[in-house]
């Protein structure tokens, strides 16, 4: 009698871990690591304004929470020399990377703006993170033959590397006067929900 006691305590408590564990699993947090510029790290409006806190209440319920590691001025050079450190910092899941156009203002080679970028996508793939790269355009201004190399590296790389290709945020914002500062290359604060908007529509697979 004392031995089947013990074994349907044992399976009980078998059970009960089991059980533990998988809510536990179910309930954990999730994190997605921005790694940007100004555009991500809201450049010029309030912060309880910024599209990284509007997303963060539409990912909030499930269990994801966003880590902003973007600063403004940066560069993919900038972030390379980051991003192993914040991966160690935040142990994220899931990495945007939305950066290259502080570097095309700036005239940068081309071919090391994609280099990179490929070392850091190398780098999160190398700690199993999901990447998603985001495009970036630039005004027509730059001159047709590096305004198409330059927006071409971002296709390219998810060809090459198998990494996930999303949109340019400001896809249907940047022309639109009413949605950008003064400076016409900062989305404004009106924007600022359209952005989350169209963002969470392109990660929202990717949050399951």
């Amino acid at each position: 009698m004392i031995k089947i006691f013990n074994i349907q305590k044992t399976v009980f408590l078998i059970l009960l871990i089991s059980f533990s564990a998988h809510n536990f699993s179910s309930n954990a947090e999730h994190r997605l690591l921005i790694l940007g510029d100004s555009i991500s790290a809201g450049y010029g409006v309030d912060v309880n304004k910024r599209w990284t806190n509007i997303l963060q209440e539409k990912i909030r319920p499930a269990n994801w929470i966003i880590i902003n590691a973007s600063v403004s001025g940066d560069t993919t050079g900038g972030g390379l020399s980051r991003v192993e450190y914040l991966i160690k910092k935040h142990q994220p899941n899931l990495l945007l990377l939305e950066l290259g156009g502080n570097d095309a203002l700036r005239g940068y080679p081309v071919q090391k703006i994609k280099s990179n970028l490929k070392a850091i996508a190398s780098k999160a793939l190398d700690q199993h993170l999901e990447v998603l790269l985001m495009q970036i355009k630039l005004p027509p201004n730059y001159g047709k033959r590096y305004v198409n190399a330059f927006e071409s590296i971002y296709v390219d790389l998810s060809k090459e590397t198998g990494i996930s290709y999303i949109p340019f945020m400001l896809e249907n914002i940047a022309l639109n006067k009413d949605l950008m500062l003064p400076d016409g290359i900062h989305p404004n604060s009106k924007a600022q929900p359209y952005i989350a908007e169209a963002l969470y529509e392109d990660i929202k697979d990717f949050l399951n």
